[in-house]
């Protein structure tokens, strides 16, 4: 599992695949954002914009990425 850590409260979604690597840019993110490839505590989110807090995991091709402080 990996793990990004985030200084404020949230991080949008889509900066959080970034930050984590799994994406190469915004584009490549708002892309697989909206083709339903992206999960947040187990669910589908197709929201770019959505808020990710301490505790979220995201789930990206297999792989699990934890929001951390």
């Amino acid at each position: 599992m990996l793990e990004i850590t985030i200084r404020d409260e949230f991080i949008k979604l889509g900066q959080a695949l970034k930050l984590a690597g799994v994406v190469e840019d915004g584009v490549q993110a708002k892309y697989e954002i909206q083709d339903g490839n992206v999960k947040v505590n187990g669910e589908v989110d197709q929201q770019r914009g959505r808020k990710v807090y301490v505790g979220d995991v995201i789930t990206f091709e297999g792989q699990e990425i934890k929001v951390i402080k």
